[in-house]
């Protein structure tokens, strides 16, 4: 059982963290730095930049020191302890696990790009008319943000699970 659990966690790590590295090669090798290509209209474009910063940029501004800081050094310590929390607690049902493996792979994946980019490479755009528009984001943001929304999903149905037996 051990192993199985541990195997599942690693995959789907490993598989976040190749998905997102894969698509950034391919963009890298054959998207120019701030070109734009529309795949769908100007709802969905492709578009090659380098983020220095974090989320949507920010950060991008701070000193070095503090960036490596706060965009390479903290990441890896929080990546570091939710990694150990996962292979250890036996008690976190599937879906949570695999909504932390989506956050450490995606973190993994960007953290990576910083290490040996200095910047974590961005590339997709959504924009449905004003309505909703994104920033410039990559496939670990996907991940990240997947693995954030299981868990907010997860908390949100357990408490109405308690609420039920109460």
């Amino acid at each position: 059982m051990k192993r199985t659990h541990n195997a599942y966690i690693i995959s789907l790590i490993v598989l976040n963290i190749l998905i997102d590295q894969v698509s950034k090669i391919i963009v890298r090798a054959n998207i120019t730095f701030r070109e734009e290509i529309q795949l769908i209209g100007e709802l969905f474009i492709l578009t090659n930049v380098e983020n220095k910063g974090a989320f949507l940029g920010m950060g991008s501004d701070l000193s070095p020191t503090l960036r490596v800081l706060l965009l390479l050094f903290l990441p890896v310590v929080v990546l570091g302890l939710v990694t150990y929390y996962v292979f250890k607690e036996k008690t976190i049902d599937k879906w949570i696990t695999t909504a932390f493996t989506f956050i450490i792979g995606g973190g993994i994946a960007n953290v990576f790009d910083r290490f040996a980019y200095g910047s974590v490479t961005d590339f997709l755009h959504i924009d449905f008319g004003g309505v909703f528009k994104t920033g410039i984001f990559n496939i670990a943001d996907v991940s990240v943000t997947t693995g954030m929304i299981m868990l907010l999903v997860s908390n949100f149905a357990t408490k109405k699970h308690l609420k039920k037996e109460n």
